[in-house]
C-alpha cells in the first residue's frame, strides 16, 4: 500500500462527506493527533485504522481504500444518468394519447440501486 496515495484517498473521503480532519477522527473513533500525523505522512495507517474507516463509512469500498482500485463509494453522488433510448420510448408512450384499444397492466417491477427488486402484479 502506497501511504501517500492512501492519504489522498482519505482526503477524498473527507471531501466527499464534507467533513474536517477533526470530525473525521471523531467519527472513526481515533485521536485527532493521530489523523494529523497520518495526513502529514509521519505515521502509517494500521489495520485497525483502516477497519475503523470502513466501519464508520460503510459506503467506502475497502479495496479502493487500500489500493485505489475499484469504486470509491458505493453511494457516490453522481449526475443523473443520461436518458437511455428505452427511457425515451417509455416516456413517449406515457405522454402520447392512449391508443384506441384499452390495455391493462399485468406487472410492475421496481429495481432498487442495491440490485434488489420488487414485482407487483394484479391478482
Amino acid at each position: 500500500m502506497n501511504t501517500s496515495e492512501f492519504i489522498k484517498r482519505l482526503d477524498q473521503i473527507m471531501g466527499f462527506h464534507d467533513i474536517s480532519a477533526s470530525v473525521f477522527a471523531d467519527t472513526i473513533g481515533v485521536q485527532r493527533s493521530g489523523i494529523s500525523h497520518l495526513l502529514a505522512g509521519r505515521n502509517k495507517p494500521s489495520l485497525e485504522f483502516v477497519l475503523k474507516v470502513v466501519a464508520a463509512f460503510p459506503d467506502v469500498d475497502l479495496y479502493w481504500l487500500l489500493y485505489g482500485e475499484g469504486v470509491f463509494s458505493k453511494k457516490a453522488k453522481t449526475a443523473p444518468p443520461a436518458e437511455t433510448p428505452i427511457a425515451k420510448v417509455v416516456k413517449s408512450e406515457v405522454l402520447e394519447d392512449p391508443p384506441s384499444q384499452a390495455k391493462t397492466i399485468d406487472k410492475i417491477i421496481i429495481f432498487y440501486s442495491d440490485g434488489s427488486f420488487k414485482a407487483y402484479s394484479e391478482i
